[in-house]
Order: structure tokens, then sequence, then C-alpha cells
């Protein structure tokens, strides 16, 4: 039997039919056809109509009649396309996950006792726990600073956006970077979406400074992901990834760290 759709899979299953014909690879539906969705199946109003596109984009797999019209090697992605407005868009198939096997890196824990108690949630902890332990200068071998957390923004031609932390670098040449991060806790998967938007801001907001995108991730046995992440084209692509291990000082081994020289 197939598998019963939750509301926002039948939601999102009928706008998607609503427009798709066999052979297209990128279409727009607005806010209002959600709505439009809801009475006709049936179902209560969606108070916030932007968490069905959001949703599918970072935590739920869309329903089976929409992974079916893929074609191989290609997925479909919701991207923002103004304000009420969403595409529908077939990209490369990108999985960002921590790759096994790769070196953990351990760093002395900076972290202060105050923020692991009061933090919020996983993903505020995973944000504080960078910028106190400054892994991001480590992870690019720049100096940076915060200058702001859970932007809301706009993007010409998107719409509203939110940017995890904002970074701004600087390198030995005196060259600035801006660093927007991205970060990823539990079952939420690295967005491609939030990262193509993420390049689009700064790209329109600080014209002619380096983006340097990145994306944190809690792992298994609580080391951190850290990737640098880049668009060829329209593929987000990895430029590197590092995996980091917060340990008191008096757990550091010293083989190790002679080690890690070379």
């Amino acid at each position: 039997m197939p598998k019963k759709l939750n509301r926002y899979q039948a939601l999102i299953q009928k706008v998607f039919f609503n427009h798709y014909t066999k052979g297209m690879s990128e279409f727009d539906f607005v806010r209002e056809e959600l709505e439009k969705a809801a009475a006709a199946l049936g179902f209560a109003t969606v108070k916030n109509l932007g968490d069905v596109p959001y949703s599918f984009r970072y935590r739920n797999k869309l329903p089976d009649s929409i992974l079916k019209t893929q074609p191989d090697g290609r997925e479909w992605t919701i991207l923002g396309a103004g304000k009420g407005r969403y595409r529908f868009k077939l990209f490369k198939e990108t999985r960002i996950v921590p790759r096994d096997g790769l070196v953990v890196t351990d760093i002395p824990d900076a972290t202060p006792e105050l923020i692991r108690k009061y933090a919020l949630d996983d993903e505020q902890a995973l944000l504080a726990i960078v910028r106190y332990n400054r892994l991001i200068d480590t992870f690019l071998g720049l100096t940076t600073f915060s200058l702001q957390n859970h932007l809301r923004t706009t993007v010409e031609g998107v719409g509203q956006i939110e940017i995890d932390e904002l970074y701004v670098g600087l390198d030995k040449h005196g060259c600035h970077h801006v660093i927007p991060v991205q970060a990823k806790v539990g079952k939420d998967r690295i967005g491609v979406v939030q990262i193509i938007q993420d390049i689009g801001f700064v790209e329109q907001r600080f014209s002619g400074m380096r983006c340097r995108a990145i994306a944190a991730q809690f792992m298994r046995d609580r080391a951190i992901a850290l990737f640098e992440l880049t668009l060829q084209g329209d593929e987000v692509r990895i430029v590197d990834e590092r995996h980091y291990r917060l340990v008191p000082a008096d757990n550091l081994d010293d083989e190790a760290i002679r080690n890690y020289r070379t």
C-alpha cells in the first residue's frame, strides 16, 4: 500500500502537479497556491505557509510521486524566487555530509561553561562553540570577527533569507573576506539552497569582496565538521572539509600535536 502523505506532503504534491509536465526542469509557484491546495484537499488553513517549502529544503523528503519525476543524478530543490514566490528547479544531486575516515583534529576547548549551560538549542550551541573556539580562523587561516548572527535580509530575485551567522575576515595580504556560516544539527541537512542564497547575498551586498561560504555540522560523537563551499555554474561544490573535536587542554595528546606539523 502507498504510504499515506502528511499534510505538507499532500500540499506540495498538489502544487507540483498543478504545474509539472514531463521534461520540465524548473517552474515557479506562489504562496497563495498552497492555501488554495489546502482548501481543495479539505485541510485546515496552514498558519505558516512559508514553512511548507522550507521543510522540504532542510528537513523532509518530497513525496515519492515527485521524486519519481527526477532524472538520474538530478534532484528537485525549492528556491526562493521573490516575495511570496518559489521555484522548483532540478539541480545535480548533491549530498554534503561529513566523510567517514577523515582525520579529526583535537582543539583545546575554549567554550565558556555558562554558554554550554544556557545555550537555548543545539544550533545556537554549535554557532557559539564555533565562535568562541575561533574555528573559522583555524579552518580558513584568517583572522575573523562575527558581524551578526541570525541575519534576516533579502536577496534580489530570491526574497527573504536568514544567514545563521555572518563573519568578516582578513588575510595576511590585507584582503577582506565575507563569510556566511550555516549551522546544522540533528537530522537537518546542509542545504544547497541556503548556500546559493548566502553566496547571492554576499555578491549583492559586498560586491568585490571574497565570499567564503561555510557550513558547520555536529557529528555523531559531537565532533564538528566544517565545509567550505562554492558555486561552479549552478552546482554547489565542496572546496575543503575538516573535522575538529574540542577537548580539555589536559587531554591533548602531545604526540598527536607533533604529528599535526606534517
